[in-house]
């Protein structure tokens, strides 16, 4: 009988974040970005320069940093990372808490716009 949880990899948060950000898997980039991780079985507590990798997974599916939901989605897992206890949350909670927490409570407007064409309000 194990006596602690499994610890979660990057490909679980990346997943969940994908899941959050795209729940009726429609958005090909946002499934292009989550091909990046599917090898990403590392404990996301042992990696020590997390921003970093999800920054270069993101640049290679959107080099010029203009897509929203990939925006959102390394908010999602970087706050995730921090908040694991959150993993299971409300994924509309999840968003906003994400997007205040990556930009201060202040999205760019693009990601203002891709939040509310969800009913999300930061």
């Amino acid at each position: 009988m194990p006596t602690e949880p499994q610890p979660l990899t990057l490909a679980n948060l990346a997943r969940r974040a994908v899941q959050i950000c795209d729940p009726d898997d429609t958005d090909a980039v946002l499934g292009d970005y989550l091909v990046r991780f599917e090898d990403a079985d590392e404990p996301v507590t042992a990696i020590q320069n997390l921003e970093e990798r999800i920054a270069l997974a993101a640049e290679g599916v959107d080099a010029d940093a203009a897509d929203p939901s990939i925006a959102c989605a390394n908010a999602v897992i970087l706050y995730l990372a921090h908040r694991r206890d959150e993993f299971d949350d409300d994924p509309d909670d999840v968003l906003r808490l994400a997007a205040r927490a990556e930009w201060q409570g202040n999205p760019p407007e693009a990601v203002i716009d891709w939040l509310s064409d969800r009913g999300v309000r930061v």
